[in-house]
């Protein structure tokens, strides 16, 4: 049976998984960086005084405007916090599908060497060689990428 990663992903993700994906992807596009520009340019010419003193409202040092950016950047520091955990918890899921795929893989191929093994005893064709040399191969494997746990 065949899983589909995406499939078993989307079963996973809660609603506050698809807000902050849906935050941090507006958060990191040039769209946003653009409209943030605009934002404290039009903040920064009107509590500057450009557009006449009595539309000040947050004058110099611009606390209110420190404010706003500090909690913009907690907000979106948190989204990303999430995002991140979320496509951990993806990483995860994958390669355990990964992981159910190859010993899948290695039960079928079990399986086919031993019907290759059979159909050559029938034939009377001595394969013993090759598999003594599929034994070696899979303890050179194994001696050559060890499983290293954390």
């Amino acid at each position: 049976m065949v899983i589909n990663p995406n499939d078993e992903i989307k079963r996973f993700l809660s609603l506050n998984d698809k807000m902050a994906e849906k935050v941090t992807n507006m958060a990191g596009s040039a769209w946003f960086l653009t409209v943030n520009f605009i934002w404290f340019a039009v903040w920064l010419a009107v509590n500057t005084g450009v557009f006449g003193q009595d539309m000040v409202f947050d004058k110099f040092p611009f606390g209110f405007l420190t404010l706003a950016v500090s909690l913009e950047a907690i907000f979106l520091s948190i989204f990303v916090l999430v995002s991140q955990n979320r496509q951990s918890k993806v990483s995860d899921i994958r390669a355990e599908l990964d992981y159910r795929t190859d010993l899948q893989t290695q039960s079928d191929i079990d399986i086919v060497l031993h019907i290759l093994a059979r159909v050559a005893e029938a034939q009377n064709v001595d394969v013993s060689d090759l598999t003594k040399q599929i034994t070696t191969n899979r303890r050179r494997v194994t001696r050559e990428h060890p499983v290293v746990e954390d």
